[in-house]
Protein backbone atom coordinates (compact mmCIF):
# COMPACT_ATOMS: atom_id res chain seq x y z
CA UNK A 1 0.00 0.00 0.00
CA UNK A 2 2.51 2.23 0.89
CA UNK A 3 4.88 1.55 -1.85
CA UNK A 4 1.79 2.51 -4.11
CA UNK A 5 1.30 5.83 -2.90
CA UNK A 6 -1.33 7.29 -5.38
CA UNK A 7 -2.00 4.61 -7.69
CA UNK A 8 -3.90 2.53 -4.73
CA UNK A 9 -6.97 2.01 -6.32
CA UNK A 10 -10.33 1.88 -4.04
CA UNK A 11 -10.39 -1.77 -4.46
CA UNK A 12 -7.60 -2.31 -2.99
CA UNK A 13 -8.34 -0.65 0.18
CA UNK A 14 -11.60 -2.82 0.09
CA UNK A 15 -9.16 -6.01 0.04
CA UNK A 16 -6.02 -4.75 3.01
CA UNK A 17 -9.22 -3.52 4.79
CA UNK A 18 -10.93 -6.86 4.65
CA UNK A 19 -7.98 -8.96 5.56
CA UNK A 20 -7.06 -5.92 8.68
CA UNK A 21 -10.59 -7.14 9.98
CA UNK A 22 -9.55 -11.22 9.89
CA UNK A 23 -6.72 -10.24 11.91
CA UNK A 24 -8.40 -7.61 13.99
CA UNK A 25 -5.57 -5.55 13.77
CA UNK A 26 -6.62 -2.15 14.61
CA UNK A 27 -3.16 -0.32 14.23
CA UNK A 28 -3.09 -1.31 10.47
CA UNK A 29 -6.52 -0.79 9.90
CA UNK A 30 -5.92 2.91 10.86
CA UNK A 31 -3.06 3.16 8.56
CA UNK A 32 -4.96 2.27 6.02
CA UNK A 33 -7.78 5.07 7.02
CA UNK A 34 -4.82 7.61 7.19
CA UNK A 35 -3.36 6.70 3.22
CA UNK A 36 -7.07 6.42 2.21
CA UNK A 37 -8.12 10.46 3.25
CA UNK A 38 -4.26 11.52 2.29
CA UNK A 39 -4.49 9.79 -0.95
CA UNK A 40 -8.37 9.77 -2.08
CA UNK A 41 -11.69 10.86 -1.25
CA UNK A 42 -12.83 7.98 -0.32
CA UNK A 43 -16.61 7.30 -1.25
CA UNK A 44 -19.35 6.32 1.07
CA UNK A 45 -18.77 2.45 0.66
CA UNK A 46 -15.18 2.99 1.64
CA UNK A 47 -16.15 4.87 4.53
CA UNK A 48 -18.44 2.38 5.23
CA UNK A 49 -16.44 0.05 5.40
CA UNK A 50 -14.05 1.65 7.91
CA UNK A 51 -16.90 2.22 10.26
CA UNK A 52 -17.63 -1.20 10.18
CA UNK A 53 -14.29 -2.43 10.67
CA UNK A 54 -13.87 0.13 13.76
CA UNK A 55 -17.41 -1.31 15.53
CA UNK A 56 -16.15 -4.92 14.71
CA UNK A 57 -12.90 -4.06 16.42
CA UNK A 58 -14.51 -2.77 19.06
CA UNK A 59 -12.94 0.78 18.71
CA UNK A 60 -16.77 2.65 18.87
CA UNK A 61 -15.07 6.19 19.79
CA UNK A 62 -12.85 5.89 16.11
CA UNK A 63 -16.27 4.84 14.81
CA UNK A 64 -18.28 7.55 16.12
CA UNK A 65 -15.91 10.04 15.12
CA UNK A 66 -15.48 8.67 11.96
CA UNK A 67 -19.25 8.68 11.43
CA UNK A 68 -19.87 12.16 12.68
CA UNK A 69 -17.22 13.04 10.11
CA UNK A 70 -18.91 11.86 7.09
CA UNK A 71 -19.89 14.14 4.45
CA UNK A 72 -22.76 11.75 3.35
CA UNK A 73 -24.54 8.67 5.24
CA UNK A 74 -26.34 6.30 3.53
CA UNK A 75 -28.36 3.39 5.61
CA UNK A 76 -25.50 1.40 5.34
CA UNK A 77 -23.81 4.12 7.18
CA UNK A 78 -26.61 4.59 10.44
CA UNK A 79 -26.86 0.67 10.44
CA UNK A 80 -23.48 -0.17 11.31
CA UNK A 81 -23.48 2.80 13.83
CA UNK A 82 -26.68 1.54 15.42
CA UNK A 83 -24.97 -2.35 15.63
CA UNK A 84 -21.87 -1.56 16.63
CA UNK A 85 -23.45 0.62 19.66
CA UNK A 86 -26.49 -2.30 20.09
CA UNK A 87 -23.58 -5.44 20.21
CA UNK A 88 -21.73 -4.03 23.04
CA UNK A 89 -24.69 -3.39 25.18
CA UNK A 90 -25.27 0.65 24.25
CA UNK A 91 -28.99 0.46 24.30
CA UNK A 92 -29.72 4.41 24.73
CA UNK A 93 -27.09 5.33 22.10
CA UNK A 94 -28.17 3.21 19.40
CA UNK A 95 -31.59 4.58 20.18
CA UNK A 96 -30.24 7.80 19.73
CA UNK A 97 -28.42 6.98 16.25
CA UNK A 98 -31.81 5.51 15.55
CA UNK A 99 -33.73 8.74 16.11
CA UNK A 100 -31.01 11.08 14.05
CA UNK A 101 -31.49 8.91 11.04
CA UNK A 102 -35.34 9.09 11.52
CA UNK A 103 -35.15 13.23 11.31
CA UNK A 104 -32.29 12.93 8.90
CA UNK A 105 -35.10 11.65 7.01
CA UNK A 106 -33.16 8.67 5.69
CA UNK A 107 -34.94 5.29 5.13
CA UNK A 108 -34.74 2.28 7.75
CA UNK A 109 -34.21 -1.23 5.74
CA UNK A 110 -34.78 -4.37 7.53
CA UNK A 111 -31.24 -4.91 8.69
CA UNK A 112 -31.49 -1.05 10.47
CA UNK A 113 -35.39 -2.60 12.31
CA UNK A 114 -33.55 -6.08 13.40
CA UNK A 115 -30.62 -4.11 14.89
CA UNK A 116 -32.55 -1.29 16.84
CA UNK A 117 -35.14 -3.64 18.03
CA UNK A 118 -32.29 -5.70 20.13
CA UNK A 119 -31.48 -1.99 21.97
CA UNK A 120 -35.36 -1.83 23.13
CA UNK A 121 -34.37 -3.33 26.34
CA UNK A 122 -34.79 -2.30 30.12
CA UNK A 123 -37.02 0.06 31.31
CA UNK A 124 -39.00 1.43 28.75
CA UNK A 125 -37.41 -1.32 26.10
CA UNK A 126 -41.18 -2.12 25.48
CA UNK A 127 -42.58 1.05 25.05
CA UNK A 128 -39.53 1.74 22.42
CA UNK A 129 -40.30 -1.88 20.71
CA UNK A 130 -44.04 -0.94 20.35
CA UNK A 131 -42.92 2.44 18.95
CA UNK A 132 -40.44 0.57 16.57
CA UNK A 133 -43.52 -1.73 15.82
CA UNK A 134 -44.99 0.56 14.81
CA UNK A 135 -42.68 2.13 12.01
CA UNK A 136 -42.11 -1.35 11.13
CA UNK A 137 -45.63 -1.44 10.00
CA UNK A 138 -45.78 1.49 8.01
CA UNK A 139 -42.70 0.62 6.30
CA UNK A 140 -44.56 -2.41 5.01
CA UNK A 141 -41.85 -4.49 7.24
CA UNK A 142 -44.17 -6.68 9.27
CA UNK A 143 -44.19 -9.91 7.18
CA UNK A 144 -40.51 -9.25 6.34
CA UNK A 145 -38.84 -12.75 8.45
CA UNK A 146 -35.68 -11.60 9.34
CA UNK A 147 -37.20 -8.17 11.20
CA UNK A 148 -40.54 -10.41 12.45
CA UNK A 149 -37.84 -12.69 13.97
CA UNK A 150 -36.22 -9.88 15.80
CA UNK A 151 -39.50 -8.42 16.47
CA UNK A 152 -40.93 -11.54 18.49
CA UNK A 153 -37.56 -11.81 20.15
CA UNK A 154 -37.93 -8.53 21.68
CA UNK A 155 -41.84 -9.10 23.01
CA UNK A 156 -40.93 -12.43 24.32
CA UNK A 157 -37.78 -10.49 26.35
CA UNK A 158 -40.21 -8.18 27.45
CA UNK A 159 -42.73 -10.74 28.81
CA UNK A 160 -45.06 -9.82 26.31
CA UNK A 161 -45.63 -13.47 25.02
CA UNK A 162 -48.98 -12.68 23.74
CA UNK A 163 -47.88 -9.86 21.24
CA UNK A 164 -44.90 -12.19 20.35
CA UNK A 165 -47.37 -14.88 19.55
CA UNK A 166 -48.79 -12.63 17.73
CA UNK A 167 -46.32 -11.23 15.71
CA UNK A 168 -45.12 -15.38 14.86
CA UNK A 169 -48.51 -15.93 13.88
CA UNK A 170 -48.68 -12.98 11.67
CA UNK A 171 -45.45 -13.94 9.62
CA UNK A 172 -46.01 -15.97 5.76
CA UNK A 173 -45.83 -19.76 5.28
CA UNK A 174 -42.65 -21.16 5.35
CA UNK A 175 -41.84 -19.44 8.79
CA UNK A 176 -37.93 -20.35 9.08
CA UNK A 177 -35.64 -22.19 12.33
CA UNK A 178 -34.88 -18.51 14.09
CA UNK A 179 -38.48 -17.42 14.38
CA UNK A 180 -39.50 -20.64 15.68
CA UNK A 181 -36.74 -21.20 18.27
CA UNK A 182 -37.55 -17.51 18.80
CA UNK A 183 -40.84 -18.36 20.30
CA UNK A 184 -40.56 -21.41 21.80
CA UNK A 185 -37.46 -19.77 23.91
CA UNK A 186 -39.83 -16.70 24.39
CA UNK A 187 -42.19 -19.33 26.44
CA UNK A 188 -39.93 -21.17 28.00
CA UNK A 189 -38.16 -18.57 29.60
CA UNK A 190 -41.45 -16.41 30.21
CA UNK A 191 -42.40 -20.01 32.66
CA UNK A 192 -44.97 -21.04 30.33
CA UNK A 193 -43.45 -24.57 30.11
CA UNK A 194 -46.52 -26.73 28.63
CA UNK A 195 -47.42 -23.87 25.90
CA UNK A 196 -43.67 -24.52 24.66
CA UNK A 197 -43.70 -28.01 24.59
CA UNK A 198 -47.35 -27.83 22.77
CA UNK A 199 -46.44 -25.46 20.15
CA UNK A 200 -43.00 -27.46 19.79
CA UNK A 201 -44.87 -30.06 19.08
CA UNK A 202 -47.25 -28.37 17.00
CA UNK A 203 -44.06 -26.80 15.01
CA UNK A 204 -42.22 -30.59 14.50
CA UNK A 205 -45.61 -31.76 12.88
CA UNK A 206 -45.86 -29.26 10.86
CA UNK A 207 -41.98 -29.93 9.24
CA UNK A 208 -39.83 -27.69 11.32
CA UNK A 209 -36.42 -28.72 11.30
CA UNK A 210 -35.04 -27.95 15.05
CA UNK A 211 -31.45 -27.06 15.34
CA UNK A 212 -29.09 -26.81 18.68
CA UNK A 213 -31.03 -24.00 20.37
CA UNK A 214 -34.36 -25.64 19.83
CA UNK A 215 -33.52 -27.94 21.72
CA UNK A 216 -31.80 -26.23 24.50
CA UNK A 217 -34.91 -24.29 24.59
CA UNK A 218 -37.15 -27.50 24.75
CA UNK A 219 -35.02 -28.93 27.64
CA UNK A 220 -35.84 -25.56 29.81
CA UNK A 221 -39.31 -26.25 29.64
CA UNK A 222 -38.97 -29.97 29.92
CA UNK A 223 -37.17 -29.54 33.40
CA UNK A 224 -39.29 -26.87 34.47
CA UNK A 225 -42.47 -29.43 34.40
CA UNK A 226 -39.50 -32.62 35.65
CA UNK A 227 -40.91 -33.85 32.51
CA UNK A 228 -38.17 -36.56 32.91
CA UNK A 229 -39.00 -39.49 30.13
CA UNK A 230 -39.61 -36.63 27.42
CA UNK A 231 -36.59 -35.12 28.13
CA UNK A 232 -34.81 -38.47 27.65
CA UNK A 233 -36.91 -38.71 24.74
CA UNK A 234 -35.62 -35.35 23.21
CA UNK A 235 -32.16 -36.55 24.14
CA UNK A 236 -32.16 -39.17 22.39
CA UNK A 237 -33.33 -37.31 19.13
CA UNK A 238 -30.58 -35.12 19.54
CA UNK A 239 -27.84 -38.10 19.65
CA UNK A 240 -30.02 -39.85 16.64
CA UNK A 241 -29.33 -36.10 14.36
CA UNK A 242 -25.26 -36.74 15.56
CA UNK A 243 -25.59 -32.33 16.26
CA UNK A 244 -22.39 -31.06 17.63
CA UNK A 245 -21.50 -31.11 21.27
CA UNK A 246 -22.76 -27.69 22.02
CA UNK A 247 -22.30 -26.80 25.36
CA UNK A 248 -25.20 -24.79 25.98
CA UNK A 249 -27.13 -27.78 24.96
CA UNK A 250 -25.09 -30.10 26.85
CA UNK A 251 -26.14 -27.61 29.99
CA UNK A 252 -29.38 -27.66 29.17
CA UNK A 253 -29.46 -31.47 29.27
CA UNK A 254 -27.50 -31.60 32.74
CA UNK A 255 -30.06 -28.78 33.94
CA UNK A 256 -33.25 -31.06 33.15
CA UNK A 257 -31.91 -34.48 34.22
CA UNK A 258 -30.96 -32.87 37.56
CA UNK A 259 -33.99 -30.73 38.14
CA UNK A 260 -36.09 -33.98 36.82
CA UNK A 261 -34.10 -35.84 39.78
CA UNK A 262 -31.78 -37.98 37.94
CA UNK A 263 -28.34 -36.79 39.01
CA UNK A 264 -26.63 -39.73 37.79
CA UNK A 265 -27.94 -38.84 34.11
CA UNK A 266 -26.74 -35.38 35.01
CA UNK A 267 -23.02 -35.96 36.17
CA UNK A 268 -22.52 -38.92 33.18
CA UNK A 269 -23.06 -35.74 30.45
CA UNK A 270 -20.96 -33.41 32.80
CA UNK A 271 -18.26 -36.10 32.97
CA UNK A 272 -18.26 -36.63 29.54
CA UNK A 273 -18.01 -32.76 28.66
CA UNK A 274 -15.08 -31.87 26.83
CA UNK A 275 -14.90 -28.26 27.51
CA UNK A 276 -17.24 -26.85 30.36
CA UNK A 277 -18.26 -23.33 30.63
CA UNK A 278 -19.03 -21.85 34.21
CA UNK A 279 -22.38 -22.71 33.59
CA UNK A 280 -21.83 -26.41 33.57
CA UNK A 281 -20.49 -26.39 37.23
CA UNK A 282 -23.01 -24.21 38.33
CA UNK A 283 -25.70 -26.53 36.77
CA UNK A 284 -24.52 -29.63 38.40
CA UNK A 285 -23.78 -27.53 41.92
CA UNK A 286 -27.03 -26.32 41.90
CA UNK A 287 -28.28 -30.25 41.04
CA UNK A 288 -26.62 -31.17 44.18
CA UNK A 289 -27.44 -28.98 46.31
CA UNK A 290 -31.08 -29.19 45.39
CA UNK A 291 -30.92 -32.71 46.67
CA UNK A 292 -30.11 -32.03 50.01
CA UNK A 293 -26.21 -33.40 48.60
CA UNK A 294 -23.61 -30.76 50.27
CA UNK A 295 -20.90 -33.10 50.59
CA UNK A 296 -21.11 -33.63 46.70
CA UNK A 297 -21.35 -29.58 46.26
CA UNK A 298 -17.95 -29.49 48.08
CA UNK A 299 -15.93 -31.91 46.35
CA UNK A 300 -17.23 -30.86 42.72
CA UNK A 301 -16.31 -27.04 43.98
CA UNK A 302 -12.78 -28.66 44.97
CA UNK A 303 -12.34 -30.30 41.72
CA UNK A 304 -13.01 -26.73 39.92
CA UNK A 305 -10.48 -24.84 41.84
CA UNK A 306 -8.24 -27.57 41.36
CA UNK A 307 -8.34 -27.82 37.54
CA UNK A 308 -8.35 -24.26 37.33
CA UNK A 309 -9.92 -23.67 33.51
CA UNK A 310 -13.04 -22.30 34.84
CA UNK A 311 -12.83 -18.96 37.69
CA UNK A 312 -15.90 -19.12 39.94
CA UNK A 313 -18.51 -16.63 39.28
CA UNK A 314 -21.74 -15.37 42.04
CA UNK A 315 -23.50 -18.12 41.14
CA UNK A 316 -21.06 -20.87 41.82
CA UNK A 317 -20.57 -19.10 45.26
CA UNK A 318 -24.39 -18.79 45.26
CA UNK A 319 -25.02 -22.85 44.62
CA UNK A 320 -21.84 -23.95 47.14
CA UNK A 321 -23.55 -21.89 50.13
CA UNK A 322 -27.21 -23.15 49.21
CA UNK A 323 -25.25 -26.33 49.50
CA UNK A 324 -23.85 -26.04 52.52
CA UNK A 325 -26.93 -24.81 53.69
CA UNK A 326 -29.38 -27.69 52.35
CA UNK A 327 -26.74 -30.22 53.07
CA UNK A 328 -27.07 -30.49 57.10
CA UNK A 329 -25.13 -32.71 58.82
CA UNK A 330 -22.78 -29.94 60.58
CA UNK A 331 -21.73 -28.05 56.62
CA UNK A 332 -22.35 -24.75 58.09
CA UNK A 333 -18.84 -24.17 59.38
CA UNK A 334 -17.88 -25.34 55.51
CA UNK A 335 -20.18 -22.87 54.51
CA UNK A 336 -18.86 -20.40 56.80
CA UNK A 337 -15.12 -21.07 55.43
CA UNK A 338 -16.84 -20.33 51.82
CA UNK A 339 -17.74 -17.16 52.76
CA UNK A 340 -15.03 -15.70 54.81
CA UNK A 341 -13.29 -16.46 51.42
CA UNK A 342 -15.63 -13.98 49.99
CA UNK A 343 -15.16 -11.76 52.47
CA UNK A 344 -11.36 -11.45 53.04
CA UNK A 345 -10.44 -12.28 49.00
CA UNK A 346 -8.57 -15.71 49.65
CA UNK A 347 -7.77 -17.93 46.90
CA UNK A 348 -7.43 -15.20 44.18
CA UNK A 349 -11.15 -14.33 44.84
CA UNK A 350 -11.30 -10.57 43.36
CA UNK A 351 -13.38 -7.39 44.07
CA UNK A 352 -15.93 -8.64 41.47
CA UNK A 353 -16.89 -11.76 43.82
CA UNK A 354 -17.71 -9.35 46.76
CA UNK A 355 -20.65 -11.09 48.63
CA UNK A 356 -24.21 -9.64 47.20
CA UNK A 357 -27.52 -10.14 49.21
CA UNK A 358 -28.13 -13.09 47.87
CA UNK A 359 -24.94 -14.76 49.30
CA UNK A 360 -25.91 -13.19 52.97
CA UNK A 361 -29.34 -14.74 52.29
CA UNK A 362 -27.80 -17.89 51.98
CA UNK A 363 -25.36 -17.23 54.78
CA UNK A 364 -28.66 -16.54 57.29
CA UNK A 365 -30.42 -19.64 55.88
CA UNK A 366 -27.37 -21.58 57.05
CA UNK A 367 -27.22 -20.51 60.14
CA UNK A 368 -30.78 -20.90 60.88
CA UNK A 369 -31.08 -24.07 60.05
CA UNK A 370 -28.52 -24.82 62.46
CA UNK A 371 -30.17 -22.89 65.09
CA UNK A 372 -27.56 -20.44 65.43
CA UNK A 373 -30.11 -17.70 65.53
CA UNK A 374 -28.13 -14.80 67.58
CA UNK A 375 -25.06 -15.20 65.33
CA UNK A 376 -27.49 -14.94 62.47
CA UNK A 377 -28.90 -11.38 63.64
CA UNK A 378 -24.98 -10.08 63.87
CA UNK A 379 -24.39 -10.74 60.41
CA UNK A 380 -27.62 -9.11 59.26
CA UNK A 381 -26.82 -6.00 61.63
CA UNK A 382 -23.39 -5.96 60.33
CA UNK A 383 -23.71 -6.60 56.24
CA UNK A 384 -24.00 -3.42 54.29
CA UNK A 385 -27.19 -4.14 52.94
CA UNK A 386 -30.91 -3.46 54.16
CA UNK A 387 -32.51 -6.78 54.59
CA UNK A 388 -35.06 -8.39 51.91
CA UNK A 389 -38.20 -10.07 52.70
CA UNK A 390 -36.23 -13.48 51.40
CA UNK A 391 -33.45 -13.44 53.78
CA UNK A 392 -36.03 -12.49 56.73
CA UNK A 393 -38.34 -15.00 55.01
CA UNK A 394 -35.72 -17.96 55.48
CA UNK A 395 -35.04 -16.67 59.08
CA UNK A 396 -38.95 -17.17 59.96
CA UNK A 397 -38.75 -20.73 58.38
CA UNK A 398 -35.90 -21.18 60.46
CA UNK A 399 -37.75 -20.24 63.90
CA UNK A 400 -40.88 -22.77 63.02
CA UNK A 401 -38.57 -25.51 62.93
CA UNK A 402 -36.51 -24.89 65.76
CA UNK A 403 -39.53 -23.18 67.76
CA UNK A 404 -38.05 -20.20 68.27
CA UNK A 405 -40.75 -17.84 69.19
CA UNK A 406 -38.81 -14.90 70.55
CA UNK A 407 -37.03 -14.13 66.96
CA UNK A 408 -39.71 -15.90 65.21
CA UNK A 409 -41.96 -13.11 66.51
CA UNK A 410 -39.61 -10.48 65.69
CA UNK A 411 -38.51 -11.54 62.45
CA UNK A 412 -42.30 -12.19 61.63
CA UNK A 413 -43.64 -8.46 62.08
CA UNK A 414 -40.72 -7.49 60.09
CA UNK A 415 -42.13 -9.58 57.19
CA UNK A 416 -45.69 -8.57 57.45
CA UNK A 417 -44.87 -4.96 57.45
CA UNK A 418 -42.66 -5.78 54.73
CA UNK A 419 -44.82 -7.95 52.41
CA UNK A 420 -48.91 -7.51 53.94
CA UNK A 421 -50.08 -9.36 50.83
CA UNK A 422 -47.85 -12.62 51.66
CA UNK A 423 -50.06 -15.65 53.04
CA UNK A 424 -47.04 -17.67 53.75
CA UNK A 425 -45.70 -14.96 56.86
CA UNK A 426 -49.03 -15.28 57.98
CA UNK A 427 -49.23 -18.81 58.51
CA UNK A 428 -45.38 -19.15 59.58
CA UNK A 429 -45.89 -17.09 62.72
CA UNK A 430 -49.56 -18.19 63.40
CA UNK A 431 -47.84 -21.54 63.82
CA UNK A 432 -45.20 -20.26 65.94
CA UNK A 433 -48.12 -18.91 68.26
CA UNK A 434 -50.33 -21.90 68.43
CA UNK A 435 -47.46 -24.19 68.99
CA UNK A 436 -46.31 -21.73 72.00
CA UNK A 437 -49.88 -22.10 73.48
CA UNK A 438 -50.45 -18.09 72.61
CA UNK A 439 -54.00 -19.15 71.12
CA UNK A 440 -54.97 -15.77 71.19
CA UNK A 441 -52.18 -14.27 69.15
CA UNK A 442 -52.80 -16.85 66.59
CA UNK A 443 -56.45 -16.10 66.03
CA UNK A 444 -55.89 -12.46 65.60
CA UNK A 445 -53.43 -12.71 63.55
CA UNK A 446 -55.60 -15.41 61.16
CA UNK A 447 -57.95 -12.57 61.81
CA UNK A 448 -55.89 -9.71 60.19
CA UNK A 449 -55.38 -11.83 57.62
CA UNK A 450 -58.78 -12.66 56.45
CA UNK A 451 -59.69 -8.74 57.20
CA UNK A 452 -56.95 -8.12 54.51
CA UNK A 453 -58.25 -11.01 52.45
CA UNK A 454 -54.42 -12.20 51.88
CA UNK A 455 -54.49 -15.25 49.72
CA UNK A 456 -52.23 -18.21 49.17
CA UNK A 457 -51.11 -18.57 45.75
CA UNK A 458 -53.42 -21.85 44.57
CA UNK A 459 -51.59 -25.14 44.81
CA UNK A 460 -50.70 -27.43 42.23
CA UNK A 461 -48.82 -30.28 42.07
CA UNK A 462 -48.54 -32.85 38.50
CA UNK A 463 -46.87 -36.21 37.94
CA UNK A 464 -45.47 -37.86 35.01
CA UNK A 465 -46.71 -41.08 33.37
CA UNK A 466 -46.48 -42.72 30.25
CA UNK A 467 -44.99 -39.50 29.20
CA UNK A 468 -48.49 -37.52 30.06
CA UNK A 469 -48.33 -34.67 32.63
CA UNK A 470 -51.21 -35.25 34.87
CA UNK A 471 -51.89 -32.37 36.84
CA UNK A 472 -53.75 -31.82 40.22
CA UNK A 473 -54.95 -28.72 42.04
CA UNK A 474 -56.26 -28.34 45.70
CA UNK A 475 -59.92 -30.32 46.04
CA UNK A 476 -59.45 -31.00 42.65
CA UNK A 477 -62.47 -32.35 40.70
CA UNK A 478 -61.70 -31.91 37.28
CA UNK A 479 -58.92 -35.00 36.44
CA UNK A 480 -61.28 -37.31 34.83
CA UNK A 481 -60.09 -39.97 37.37
CA UNK A 482 -61.25 -37.70 40.84
CA UNK A 483 -63.41 -40.30 42.21
CA UNK A 484 -60.69 -42.97 42.32
CA UNK A 485 -58.30 -40.18 43.73
CA UNK A 486 -60.74 -38.85 46.56
CA UNK A 487 -61.72 -42.28 47.21
CA UNK A 488 -57.93 -43.54 47.52
CA UNK A 489 -56.87 -40.67 49.49
CA UNK A 490 -59.97 -41.42 52.09
CA UNK A 491 -58.34 -44.87 52.24
CA UNK A 492 -54.91 -44.25 52.94
CA UNK A 493 -55.71 -41.76 55.87
CA UNK A 494 -57.82 -44.66 57.81
CA UNK A 495 -54.94 -46.97 57.14
CA UNK A 496 -52.33 -44.52 58.38
CA UNK A 497 -54.29 -43.71 61.64
CA UNK A 498 -54.87 -47.53 62.51
CA UNK A 499 -51.03 -48.76 61.55
CA UNK A 500 -48.97 -45.67 61.95
CA UNK A 501 -51.13 -42.74 64.37
CA UNK A 502 -51.16 -40.57 61.56
CA UNK A 503 -53.56 -37.09 62.66
CA UNK A 504 -53.74 -34.15 60.02
CA UNK A 505 -51.71 -31.31 61.38
CA UNK A 506 -54.69 -28.76 61.47
CA UNK A 507 -52.11 -25.40 61.51
CA UNK A 508 -51.59 -26.11 57.92
CA UNK A 509 -55.23 -24.89 57.08
CA UNK A 510 -55.76 -21.10 56.96
CA UNK A 511 -59.22 -21.12 57.01
CA UNK A 512 -61.31 -20.31 60.11
CA UNK A 513 -63.74 -23.03 59.91
CA UNK A 514 -63.88 -26.22 62.51
CA UNK A 515 -61.58 -28.81 62.79
CA UNK A 516 -63.91 -31.60 60.49
CA UNK A 517 -63.86 -28.79 57.89
CA UNK A 518 -60.00 -28.60 58.12
CA UNK A 519 -59.28 -32.17 57.50
CA UNK A 520 -61.58 -31.71 54.65
CA UNK A 521 -59.21 -29.34 53.14
CA UNK A 522 -56.26 -30.80 54.03
CA UNK A 523 -57.31 -34.27 52.67
CA UNK A 524 -57.91 -31.96 49.21
CA UNK A 525 -53.99 -30.39 48.81
CA UNK A 526 -52.73 -31.15 45.66
CA UNK A 527 -49.57 -33.22 46.15
CA UNK A 528 -51.88 -35.68 48.38
CA UNK A 529 -54.23 -36.27 44.92
CA UNK A 530 -50.74 -36.53 42.89
CA UNK A 531 -49.81 -39.30 45.10
CA UNK A 532 -53.10 -41.42 45.37
CA UNK A 533 -53.69 -41.13 41.26
CA UNK A 534 -49.69 -42.27 41.36
CA UNK A 535 -50.50 -45.70 43.81
CA UNK A 536 -53.38 -46.04 42.07
CA UNK A 537 -52.01 -46.06 38.62
CA UNK A 538 -48.39 -47.93 38.85
CA UNK A 539 -47.32 -51.40 40.24
CA UNK A 540 -46.47 -51.94 43.57
CA UNK A 541 -42.85 -51.09 44.22
CA UNK A 542 -42.57 -48.44 41.14
CA UNK A 543 -41.10 -44.86 42.59
CA UNK A 544 -42.93 -42.43 42.75
CA UNK A 545 -42.30 -38.90 41.68
CA UNK A 546 -44.25 -35.24 42.45
CA UNK A 547 -43.78 -32.14 41.57
CA UNK A 548 -45.53 -28.88 43.59
CA UNK A 549 -45.56 -25.13 42.78
CA UNK A 550 -45.19 -24.30 45.96
CA UNK A 551 -43.38 -25.20 49.39
CA UNK A 552 -45.05 -28.71 50.35
CA UNK A 553 -46.72 -27.99 53.62
CA UNK A 554 -45.62 -29.86 56.94
CA UNK A 555 -48.92 -32.16 56.51
CA UNK A 556 -48.03 -33.36 53.39
CA UNK A 557 -44.71 -33.53 53.94
CA UNK A 558 -45.86 -36.31 57.01
CA UNK A 559 -48.41 -37.93 54.52
CA UNK A 560 -46.11 -38.58 52.03
CA UNK A 561 -43.58 -40.08 54.58
CA UNK A 562 -46.64 -42.77 55.86
CA UNK A 563 -46.69 -43.20 52.25
CA UNK A 564 -43.25 -44.36 51.86
CA UNK A 565 -43.26 -46.63 55.03
CA UNK A 566 -46.44 -48.40 54.94
CA UNK A 567 -46.84 -49.04 51.02
CA UNK A 568 -42.71 -49.59 50.51
CA UNK A 569 -42.13 -46.73 47.92
CA UNK A 570 -39.45 -44.51 47.29
CA UNK A 571 -41.62 -40.67 47.57
CA UNK A 572 -39.59 -37.93 45.65
CA UNK A 573 -41.34 -34.50 45.83
CA UNK A 574 -39.93 -31.38 44.12
CA UNK A 575 -41.00 -28.35 45.74
CA UNK A 576 -40.14 -24.89 45.45
CA UNK A 577 -37.39 -24.71 47.18
CA UNK A 578 -35.62 -28.61 47.16
CA UNK A 579 -36.14 -32.17 46.52
CA UNK A 580 -37.66 -34.32 49.59
CA UNK A 581 -36.37 -37.71 48.39
CA UNK A 582 -38.18 -40.18 51.05
CA UNK A 583 -37.25 -43.40 52.04
CA UNK A 584 -38.81 -45.47 54.61
CA UNK A 585 -40.54 -42.71 56.27
CA UNK A 586 -37.09 -40.90 56.53
CA UNK A 587 -36.58 -37.73 54.28
CA UNK A 588 -32.97 -36.17 53.07
CA UNK A 589 -34.27 -33.09 54.02
CA UNK A 590 -34.20 -33.85 57.81
CA UNK A 591 -37.38 -32.54 58.21
CA UNK A 592 -36.69 -29.15 57.22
Amino acid sequence: MALEGLAMKLEGYDAVLSECLNRKDVREGKRVHAHMIKTHSPPIYLRNRMLVFYCKCDCLRDAREMFDEMPDRDVVSWTAMISGYSQKGFSSKALDIFLQMLRSGAQANEFTFATILTSCVGNYGLDYGRQVHSLIIRSSYDSHMYVGSSLLDMYAKAGSIHEARAVFEGLPPGRDIVACTAIISGYAQSGLDEEAIELFRKLQNEGMSSNYVTYASVLTSLSGLAAVNQGKQVHSHVLRLQLPAYVVLQNSMIDMYAKCGNLSYARRIFDHMTERSVISWNAMLVGYGKHGKGEEVVELFKLMRKEKRVKPDRVTFLAVLSGCSHGGGGMEDIGLGFFDEMLTRKDGIGAELEPDIEHYGCVVDLLGRAGRFEQALRLIKDMPFEPNAALWGSLLGACRVHSNLHIGEFVGRRLLEMEPENAGNYVILSNLYASSGRWEEARKLRGIMMEKAVRKEPGRSWMELDQTLHTFHASDHTHPKKEEVHAKVKEMVVKFREEAGYEPDLSCVLHDVDNEQKEKILLGHSEKLAIAFGLISTRPGIPLRVIKNLRICVDCHNFAKFVSKLYTREVTIRDKNRFHHIVGGICSCGDY
